[in-house]
């Protein structure tokens, strides 16, 4: 079985949208497109280069993959994940019928659920999606992804489009990474830890005849 990991870029309040530039992705009238860059660091780098030096094939929506194959493929040989992009296998979910021109890549039709799901059946190195906002509320309501690689940005955005959307389905995750960047930037590693547990603060209540006990020991006494 393949293991999904869910990379991405959020803010404070949980917005993932168009972080790398102003036009990556402005639809709902989102203007902070790129918010991201001016917080980046060595770091940042070494974090992404770590998530990237593990065995992996991209699992990608349409419009993030187009976002990546305008600029991956012509970045140079000399750029260590414009090339392992450019080799590995990117699996997209799409109902689009244009083809998709970036090599190795491998269109999923249909239920993107049903999908990705035979795909996580198969052998294979980890899946690892990047952006695609709309393909994670797929994954995340059908309870496929188990690991998330989440760097937190210290930011408001206050509206966008949230890695968490409503359809995610409960459950409790382990801290199994963690480390800051000089900009203030949380690099997390996060597993799945089972199902929420809950509990209580509240002082327990005494029983009537718990009370009734009581008040015949002092009078004894």
């Amino acid at each position: 079985m393949r293991k999904i990991v869910a990379g991405a870029f959020v803010s404070l309040d949980g917005i993932m949208q168009a972080p790398g530039g102003p036009e990556e992705d402005p639809t709902g009238g989102f203007g902070h497109g790129g918010w991201t860059v001016p917080y980046w660091d060595e770091p940042m780098g070494q974090f992404m280069d770590e998530c990237f030096s593990q065995p992996f094939d991209l699992l990608l929506g349409r419009k993030t993959y187009e976002i990546f194959a305008a600029h991956w493929p012509f970045v140079g040989e000399d750029d260590p994940i414009g090339k392992a992009f450019s080799k590995v296998t990117k699996y997209v979910a799409t109902s689009s019928t244009a083809p998709l021109s970036w090599k190795n890549s491998v269109a999923l039709k249909g239920d993107a659920a049903a999908a990705v799901s035979r795909l996580k059946q198969g052998d294979g190195p980890m899946l690892l999606t990047q952006g695609s906002s709309v393909l994670l509320q797929t994954l995340l309501a059908h309870d496929l992804i188990d690991e998330f690689r989440l760097l937190t940005f210290p930011l408001v955005l206050g509206r966008g489009k949230r890695l968490f959307g409503q359809g995610t389905k409960a459950g409790a995750l382990k801290l199994a990474e963690s480390s800051l960047s000089t900009t203030g930037v949380t690099m997390s590693v996060y597993t799945r830890a089972g199902a929420v547990k809950t509990g209580t603060f509240e002082l327990p209540q005494t029983s009537g005849a718990e009370l009734a006990r009581r008040e015949r020991t002092k009078r004894e006494d």
